[in-house]
């Protein structure tokens, strides 16, 4: 035996060569897991149809390389593009329907124009449908929809902005009752996380619903839903960075008796500030994109108007909508990356 083995052996190092040997990456229990939670999604997948949505997918990719002639998925896609193209940008409104028309007032790019309009009439007595061309007066602006699309745009704009404000607000105040190692006492705790659990627990579009009711059609219900819904998220989110802060610097500070506030805005907030930032600016995304939904209830913004455009089938509307919301989305993502890299 080596000198080596005889100094390990001394020294009670060595180990038989079993005490080395890795356990298996998974057990028993590992494997029963996996057997239940396939089962559930076997039978959830039946209830939620997923078979059928891999068969139209299938469906879908077999007529794209020609194996099959017709497929419900593409024939709808297809329906659609044809109807939302080209993007509307145009308005028309005849003269008649315009209060104290004046024509030396015009709507900048707008002109006055004569159109020929076919209608089709039905005569009481025989039941003969007949058509007749009919000549209107008309205001067309080639560029008024898009006018409008943009005012209403920042209607929503404006509606995500106020109640992004106003979550940070109310947000604040339970962050700091929300963290364990800053609130008074555990009642006071439970009380702060229950608030921002519930806030978080009612959908924006189920509260706006509700505060229509009593404020009234407009953006004041838009934004109070909004702001709520936002706030138990960003509540959550500050309490756990408060948390989760290096405890380091708070002690340093406690230790020569600085109180709990001050230690918050020297030891943790230069922390935080960078992720509560991308948070901020992440929830204006979001209210954003929402307010184009609860806009369907009534709340104010750019919703209402998709909602009345899709249901008058006037797709072509309804794509220059989706592409003002997707262009306003994306400027808001660059500013705020622009916003956070300056702060980290």
């Amino acid at each position: 035996m080596s000198v080596e083995n005889e100094m390990k052996r001394a020294a009670g190092k060595e180990r038989p060569s079993s005490a080395w040997e890795i356990s298996p990456p998974y057990g028993t229990k590992t494997v029963l897991v996996v057997i239940v939670v396939a089962i559930f999604m076997y039978f959830s997948g039946k209830n939620s149809e997923i078979d059928r949505m891999f068969y139209l997918l299938g469906e879908a990719a077999g007529n794209v390389v020609g194996l099959n002639e017709s497929s419900q998925v593409v024939n709808g896609t297809q329906t659609i593009a044809n109807a939302m193209f080209p993007l509307q940008f145009s308005e028309v409104t005849e003269v008649s329907r315009i209060e104290n028309f004046d024509p030396e007032d015009l709507p900048m790019f707008a002109r006055v124009e004569t159109q020929e309009a076919t209608t089709t009439v039905v005569d009481p007595a025989t039941l003969a449908i007949s058509k007749t061309v009919t000549e209107r007066t008309v205001v067309y602006n080639p560029v008024g929809y898009l006018f409008h699309v943009v005012d209403k745009m920042i209607e929503t704009i404006e509606i995500a902005i106020w109640a992004t404000f106003f979550s940070i607000i109310i947000s604040i105040p339970l962050a700091y009752y929300s963290s364990a190692n800053y609130t008074p006492n555990r009642i006071v705790y439970g009380f702060a996380r229950g608030i921002v659990s519930l806030f978080r627990a009612i959908p924006e579009l189920i509260s706006a619903m509700f505060l229509v009711l009593a404020f009234g059609f407009g953006p004041i219900a838009g934004i109070l839903a909004l702001a709520f819904h936002s706030a138990g998220f960003l509540g959550k989110f500050y309490a756990e960075d408060i948390e989760n802060a290096d405890k380091g610097p708070q002690e340093a500070l406690r230790a020569v008796g600085v109180s709990k506030v001050k230690t918050l805005r020297y030891a943790v907030l230069p922390q935080v500030l960078p992720q509560y930032v991308a948070y901020n600016m992440y929830i204006l995304d979001r209210n954003v994109r929402m307010a184009t939904v609860i806009g369907i209830v009534g709340a104010g913004g750019i919703g209402q108007e998709l909602k009345g455009r899709y249901d008058m089938f006037e797709y072509g509307h309804v794509a220059t909508i989706l592409v003002m919301i997707f262009i306003t989305v994306f400027a808001l993502d660059q500013i705020a990356g622009r916003i956070r890299s300056k702060l980290i």
